[in-house]
């Protein structure tokens, strides 16, 4: 089904490799930390998006009168609204959404880190990261089979969650804008099904995420 990330899991499988190379002076810690490396450089790769969100995202706040006056006029003809909300966009040059796509763009690299710590051959070869562990618990298991480790992982993801809730807007007023404001607390629960290596990808970007919003909306 995922054959066509045959070719980029190899490479990232290389890379790792280097990273584990360049890391080994930490011992026990190096494949943990060089999952977080490679982390690090996608949402450094990412960050020219984010920042073209950010600018979206003030838009989209200097439409919120607009969006609020067209929720008073049309509330109860759902249609109407939706066509109404669509003209203002359009119209704006915006997008009520345009926040969410370095989270859509990062769904490829967190695949590729699946399947790294699951796959048994990478490259026709026996895939040698499976054998990784950290704090005696290895970094391919899923959900509670790492446990205590994935319990460490989701407390840090619902720390990192919190601070994005609380980062966001309280006037969301957009469709569905109350459920969205709580998509960062579905990390945790993803933890608990996930590898215990993607769990450490996403704590690791997810904590990149709010730095990276708190930094943007301090300097817009």
């Amino acid at each position: 089904m995922f054959g066509f990330l045959d070719v980029p899991v190899a490479g990232a499988y290389h890379l790792i490799h280097w990273l584990l190379a360049a890391t080994a002076f930490t011992g026990p810690f190096s494949t943990a930390l060089a999952i977080v490396l490679f982390t690090l450089g996608v949402r450094l790769l990412l960050h020219p998006l984010a920042r073209s969100a950010a600018r979206g995202e003030r838009a989209r706040a200097a439409l919120m009168p607009e969006i609020k006056a067209l929720q008073a006029k049309h509330g109860g003809d759902r249609e109407r609204l939706a066509a109404e909300m669509t003209k203002l966009q359009q119209e704006s040059g915006t997008s009520l959404f345009v926040g969410c796509l370095p989270m859509l763009l990062q769904l490829p690299f967190f695949t590729i880190m699946y399947r790294l710590f699951t796959t048994a051959t990478i490259g026709g070869e026996p895939n040698s990261l499976l054998g990784a562990t950290l704090f005696g618990t290895p970094l391919g298991a899923h959900g509670l089979a790492g446990s205590p480790l994935v319990f460490v992982i989701a407390a840090g993801l619902a720390v990192v969650a919190w601070f994005s809730v609380r980062q966001q807007p309280r006037d969301t007023e957009v469709p569905g804008g109350k459920w969205l404001r709580l998509l960062p607390y579905g990390t945790v629960l993803a933890t608990l099904v996930v590898p215990q290596a993607a769990g450490i990808y996403l704590l690791t970007s997810s904590a990149w995420t709010a730095a990276e919003r708190a930094l943007l909306r301090r300097g817009s």
